[in-house]
């Protein structure tokens, strides 16, 4: 999977990188003194680099718990995201990490210990409410699990916190690690869904979404709570009918009682992204569709986003009760 891996000098030494050198015996090494020498000069282009990216062993310095935007949550008024890694294992059209970055090659952050001290203070200011914590905002917080060990060092340090609650957001099966060990009770594991028309279209490299369920399935039945995360709803001439199946496919084999959170938000990008994205794939459908831009951001036309919020959110309510329904406000 990995053929050349390039490590920050300041972390050759790092026992998580040795580590993980182990497993690609035969990879080609490159030291590098910052990873930004090789990760997203101008020069470089996101659509060829994802064919085959290289993986960056580097280290991060600041910024490691950022705030969540106000309206994105599930429940609690404290919400921050961190991202031990950069870029996506998937290959989704619709990603903006295509628009925020020049470069496809993965970035891991191998300090974790570092992540770790600045959640627990985030953690420790509000000792006396939940304060929720997101993983899988710039990357799958599970496809590389193997690769990373991310989950087999952040569950431990989370379960020692006792009002810091952790989500895993994923479109991976790769739940080996979490099947190995008891459920922590603050961990939500969020499954990202989208019509299996729409993922066989835009989605490469995904596991389909009967896979995705049967991983639910598995975590549900040993104790592990589940979220479902529809975002971004995806417009179609017949996306009722997509949508619709989707939701009946889901519901008919999960445990509703035991779904932590649904949340659902709507198309939503920077316009200089959008236009970024569009110059990579000219010959794309989805970004021929009813869009407009407004303050800057692009999304569907203003009636279609409302209609297709309204109808998700009414069929939504035949299954899921209002208080573990969290549309994206953002």
């Amino acid at each position: 999977m990995i053929e050349t891996i390039y490590i920050e000098e300041a972390v050759r030494e790092h026992p998580r990188v040795k580590h993980i050198l182990t497993r690609f015996p035969k990879a080609r090494i490159i030291d590098c003194t910052r990873y930004g020498e090789v990760f997203n000069p101008k020069a470089q282009n996101f659509r060829l680099q994802k064919v085959k990216p290289a993986l960056i062993l580097a280290e991060k310095y600041k910024n490691f718990v950022l705030e969540a935007p106000p309206g994105y949550g599930i429940g609690a008024e404290k919400n921050y995201y961190f991202s031990h890694m950069l870029n996506c294992l998937y290959d989704c059209r619709y990603c903006f990490l295509q628009g925020m970055f020049q470069s496809a090659n993965y970035i891991l952050f191998v300090n974790y210990e570092d992540f770790q001290l600045e959640i627990k203070q985030y953690s420790q200011q509000f000792p006396e409410q939940p304060v929720h914590f997101f993983s899988g905002y710039d990357c799958d917080s599970l496809a590389m699990e193997p690769v990373t060990g991310f989950v087999a060092d952040f569950l431990p340090f989370f379960e020692t916190l006792p009002n810091a609650w952790l989500e895993l957001r994923t479109k991976s099966t790769q739940v080996r690690r979490l099947l190995s060990q008891d459920p922590l009770a603050r961990c939500v594991v969020a499954f990202s869904f989208t019509p299996k028309e729409v993922g066989e279209l835009l989605e490469a490299k995904t596991p389909s979404v009967d896979r995705r369920i049967d991983a639910m399935c598995k975590l549900q039945a040993q104790g592990w709570q589940i979220g479902l995360r529809f975002d971004p709803i995806i417009y179609h001439v017949d996306y009722q009918q997509q949508y619709q199946r989707l939701f009946e496919q889901i519901f008919k084999r999960i445990n509703v009682a035991q779904l932590h959170s649904v949340s659902m938000g709507a198309f939503r990008l920077p316009e200089n992204f959008f236009k970024k994205i569009q110059r990579l794939y000219p010959e794309e459908k989805l970004f021929a569709g009813p869009f407009e831009s407004q303050r800057k951001m692009v999304s569907y036309q203003v009636n279609i986003e409302q209609e297709m919020m309204a109808f998700c959110s009414e069929l939504l309510a035949g299954y899921v009760s209002q208080d573990k329904f969290f549309p994206c406000l953002v």
